[in-house]
C-alpha cells in the first residue's frame, strides 16, 4: 500500500491529466459510444440534435443560459424549423433558464415545459435526469447538464463526465420513460402518488439490458433494488461517483465486497460542494478497514457517475447518495456484459495517476476530532437535509 508521500506524489501528477478520447463498445445489440472530454460531449450533443429529422425528445437538470445553454437551445430551434417535434423539459429547481430564453424554440414550433414548479410537495422532487432522444433511435444520456463549466476541459476545472450515445433496443425504453415524464410534467394537477406510482410500476425487465429509474416510491425503485442485489452478491466493483453517502446497508455491502473480494472506489477530490465530500470521508475509515481501496480525483471536479458491478455495467445520472437512490428522478442504464465491464474498469484505472490514494495512515492524520465532527455534519446535511443546504453552509471544507 502507498504511503503518505507515495499518495501526495500520485495527486501532484493530476497537473497533466487529459480527458480520454471517446470510445465505442458493443454489447446485447447495443452501439455505445461514451464522451469522457467535454468539448466531445458537446459536440456528440449538438451533432446528434442537428441529426433529427422527426422528434426530438430533451430532459435536462440544469440548463443555464451561457454559450453552451444558446447553443444547443439554437440546435432546438433549427430541429423544430426542419419541421421536427421538439419537446424540452428542465427541472423547475436546477434550470436557471427562463420562458423568455427560450421563446424562439417555442416560436419555431416547439414545447417547452418546468418540472415541479411549484411550491407543494411535488417540489422535494428534483428531476435530476439527463437524456435526448432523436427520431425514436439514436439516445444520449449520462451525468452531464447544459451549462458551460460540464464541458470545460480540466484545466479550467470543468467538470470531470461522461455522456453516451446509444442506438438500440433502450432507446425504445427511453422513449417509452419520457412519455410519461412528458405527460406528468404537462398535467397541472399532477400529484405525488401519481410519480411515486410512475416509478413504482416501472418494468425494467430482467434481460442483460436494462433501463432503471430512481425516484420516490413504496418500497424500492427498479434502480435502487438493482444495484442494491448487486452489491449483496458481487466480488467485484469498481466505482467513480461524485456524490457518495449511501446508506449504512448500501455501505456494509460495499465493506463486505472488500472483504471477500476487490473494491475500488474514486471520490471526489474537488466539488462545487465540498460538504459532499466531507460526507464522503465520513465513511473511509469502516471502508479501509474491510479492505477497501479509496482514491480521490484532484485534476479537476468530479461528476462522473458510473459503476462496474462483476460483469454489469450501471451508467446515467445518478450519484450514489441518499437522495440519488430515494429521492430524485434517476435514469441509470445498466448493461451486463463482461467485455464492457473490462473496458470500463480500463476507463476508471485511467483516472488513477490524476487521483490521490487514501489509505489507513493518510486518513487517520487527516481525521482530528474536528475534522470527524465536519464530515459527520457534513453528511447529515448531504443525505438528509439538502445539498443546497450544505452548498451555503460547506462547514469550512
Amino acid at each position: 500500500m502507498k504511503d503518505v508521500t507515495q499518495a501526495s506524489g500520485a495527486a501532484q501528477e493530476s497537473v497533466s491529466y487529459r480527458d480520454p478520447e471517446p470510445f465505442s463498445a458493443s454489447a446485447h445489440g447495443q452501439e455505445l459510444t461514451f464522451y469522457p472530454a467535454g468539448n466531445d460531449r458537446r459536440d456528440a450533443l449538438l451533432a446528434l440534435i442537428g441529426s433529427a429529422r422527426e422528434s426530438v425528445r430533451i430532459c435536462f437538470y440544469i440548463f443555464s443560459e451561457d454559450e453552451t445553454g444558446a447553443l444547443v437551445r439554437d440546435a432546438l430551434v433549427a430541429a423544430a424549423a426542419r419541421g421536427a417535434t421538439v419537446e424540452l423539459i428542465v427541472d423547475g429547481f436546477g434550470a436557471s433558464a427562463t420562458a423568455e430564453f427560450f421563446a424562439p424554440l417555442v416560436e419555431a414550433g416547439g414545447s417547452y415545459s418546468t418540472f415541479s414548479p411549484r411550491w407543494t410537495q411535488r417540489y422535494l422532487i428534483r428531476n435530476h435526469q439527463k437524456m435526448v432522444i432523436v427520431d425514436g433511435t439514436s439516445a444520449m444520456i449520462g451525468g452531464f447538464n447544459v451549462e458551460n463549466s460540464y464541458f470545460a476541459p480540466p484545466e479550467e476545472d470543468g467538470w470531470n463526465d461522461l455522456g453516451l450515445t446509444i442506438k438500440g433496443s433502450a432507446v425504445k425504453d427511453l422513449g417509452l420513460w419520457f412519455d410519461q415524464l412528458a405527460q406528468w410534467t404537462a398535467n397541472p394537477k399532477a400529484n405525488w402518488r401519481a410519480i411515486r406510482r410512475m416509478v413504482k410500476e416501472w418494468q425494467p425487465g430482467e434481460g442483460k439490458v436494462r433501463l432503471l429509474i430512481g425516484g420516490p416510491t413504496r418500497g424500492l425503485s427498479s434502480w435502487a433494488r438493482s444495484v442494491g442485489r448487486d452489491l449483496e452478491q458481487g466480488n467485484r466493483l469498481d466505482m467513480m461517483m461524485a456524490y457518495f453517502s449511501p446508506s449504512s446497508r448500501l455501505t456494509r455491502r460495499i465493506g463486505d465486497i472488500a472483504m471477500r473480494g476487490e473494491t475500488r472506489l474514486v471520490m471526489a477530490g474537488k466539488s462545487d460542494n465540498n460538504a459532499t465530500i466531507g460526507a464522503t470521508r465520513s465513511l473511509y475509515h469502516y471502508l479501509l478497514k474491510r479492505g477497501a481501496r479509496v482514491w480521490e480525483f484532484n485534476a479537476c471536479k468530479l461528476h462522473t457517475k458510473l459503476i462496474v458491478l462483476d460483469d454489469a455495467v450501471y451508467v446515467g445520472s445518478a450519484n450514489f447518495d441518499m437522495r440519488s437512490l430515494y429521492l430524485n428522478l434517476e435514469l441509470m442504464l445498466r448493461i451486463e456484459d463482461a467485455a464492457l465491464a473490462d473496458r470500463m474498469r480500463e476507463f476508471v484505472s485511467a483516472h488513477l495517476p490524476a487521483s490521490e490514494e487514501i489509505n489507513k495512515q493518510l486518513h487517520k492524520q487527516r481525521s482530528t476530532m474536528f475534522n470527524r465532527l465536519r464530515w459527520n455534519a457534513s453528511w447529515f446535511l448531504v443525505a438528509v437535509v439538502d445539498y443546497t443546504v450544505s452548498r451555503r453552509l460547506n462547514l469550512g471544507l
